[in-house]
């Protein structure tokens, strides 16, 4: 006898996880932190969302693009400065930027606090890969600038400027 399946009803399940405040697996990289909410495991590979620490005088990124996933940071705590190709944006806590795929953009912390940012990849495109490689790559004397590179075009992102890409602070820089 041939089971049929139904074409016509929803098949209800309750799959909904809650991640309360410092929940989820944390990844330290040299004084920041990044923890991992919603993975693409979780969403089939749909969404990425990830709280992210930076202390202060910390570059997050340098101008960067991607090709087929959209960004968006959501300032919790702090202050954020976030680099667009031709402007820089100071976004207070409770502010948003979304930042549409192919648009470059950088975000670091220029100030003297901590600041911790909410961030959402559309869609999520194993960005968790990302991190995990970031860490070992950011954890190593000297940082290899072939191996951060591979590591960046494997998961969508793209420098605008190769020689000014690692996310190194500038030894004559010092936070507001």
């Amino acid at each position: 006898m041939q089971t049929t399946k139904d074409y016509l009803n929803d098949q209800l399940k309750d799959k909904t996880v809650v991640f309360l405040p410092g929940e989820g697996e944390a990844i330290a990289i040299n004084g920041n932190k990044i923890t991992l909410k919603v993975t693409s495991d979780l969403s089939n590979d749909q969404l990425g969302v990830y709280e992210i620490l930076l202390q202060p005088g910390t570059i997050g990124a340098r101008l960067h693009y991607h090709r087929f996933m959209d960004e968006t940071f959501i300032v919790n705590k702090g202050t954020l400065t976030v680099s667009l190709e031709d402007r820089e944006i100071t976004v207070p806590e409770g502010g948003l930027v979304f930042i549409p795929r192919m648009s470059p953009h950088g975000f670091r912390n220029d100030s003297a606090a901590a600041v911790t940012v909410t961030l959402l990849f559309h869609p999520g495109q194993q960005r968790e890969g990302f991190f995990y490689g970031l860490k070992a790559i950011l954890e190593e004397e000297p940082v290899d600038p072939a191996k951060y590179l591979k590591l960046y075009q494997k998961y969508d992102s793209f420098p605008l400027d190769v020689d000014q890409m690692l996310p190194l602070p500038d030894p004559a820089a010092k936070p507001q």
